[in-house]
């Protein structure tokens, strides 16, 4: 009967021209759920470590009690309650392992874990790259940060006007890992991998990126532009003194150029301050014969 009355109430509203906003489709499910029509199920979650990032300051740290009135996957959930499915590592829903297509049911209680860089994909959720190779797509809300990943060595795409779903599609068409500093971003169906950028500044960004997808033993400076993300090449010095200043043609005899847009090269200030913090991250071994 609640149900009758609820499509009675639609249709009304409909012939005196009402739109059914969200206060009216609640009160229908209110309804139809009051005498048996519909019912209202509920999930218990508990979200750890820096997944708490994306939740509520009351709900960090805390089970999260959930109600939900339609069939609606683990994914949709998590999403729902403001984690992208890009962060999560692993899900056990009532102790067993589970997937992101998982269906959530009365009574389920749900662990949800933070990609763990030693753990694989596990029952269709993602490690922390999936064994995408660490190939990037910087939002272009993290310019500096594409730069720099760059002048590390990195395959980092970067276009300061690209559109949230241009990124999406690049990134699931060239297999690359989204960084971004918009969630909304991470929560598209397309992307499988990415991470949420939490450090402000784009040195701790370059630390905090290293350390997601332990970068270091990778790092490879003066090996690809940091203006188009094209490859380095080594380039004889005579073939390109007309471009040199005065005093870098006569200190400097190593350079390589890109392959590109031609951009010149050599071990600058720029370079070694880049090998530095790569040695301050534990990761120097070896960098500096790259040239």
């Amino acid at each position: 009967m609640a149900l009758a009355l609820s499509v009675l109430i639609a249709a009304l509203g409909r012939a005196l021209g009402w739109g059914l906003n969200r206060a009216g489709a609640a009160l229908t499910i209110r309804l139809a759920a009051a005498s048996g029509g519909l019912r209202v199920a509920t999930a218990t979650y508990r979200f750890y470590a820096e997944l708490n990032d994306f939740l509520p300051r009351a709900r960090r740290q805390r089970a999260i009690q959930q109600r939900f009135d339609r069939r609606t996957s683990l994914k949709d959930m998590i999403e729902a309650l403001g984690v992208p499915h890009p962060e999560v590592g692993f899900i056990l829903a009532n102790g067993v392992a589970a997937g992101f297509a998982r269906q959530v049911h009365d009574g389920d209680r749900i662990a949800v874990y933070p990609v763990f860089r030693n753990l694989g994909a596990v029952a269709g959720v993602g490690g922390p790259n999936g064994g995408v190779a660490e190939r990037f797509a910087v939002d272009a809300n993290l310019g500096a940060l594409a730069r720099q990943l760059r002048l590390c060595g990195f395959d980092a795409l970067y276009d300061d006007a690209i559109r949230d779903d241009e990124l999406a599609r690049l990134a699931h068409d060239q297999e690359r890992i989204v960084l971004t500093r918009d969630r909304g971003v991470l929560k598209r169906r397309l992307i499988t991998h990415g991470y949420f950028v939490r450090a402000q500044s784009p040195r701790d960004q370059l630390v905090e990126v290293f350390r997601r997808y332990d970068l270091y033993p990778r790092a490879a400076p003066l090996t690809r532009c940091a203006r188009c993300n094209g490859s380095l090449i080594g380039v004889d010095k005579a073939a390109i003194e007309d471009r040199l200043e005065p005093l870098t043609r006569r200190y400097v005899d190593d350079f390589r150029q890109c392959c590109q847009c031609g951009q010149l090269y050599w071990r600058g200030s720029h370079v070694r301050g880049i090998e530095a913090l790569i040695d301050g991250m534990g990761a120097g071994q070896g960098v500096r014969d790259t040239l």
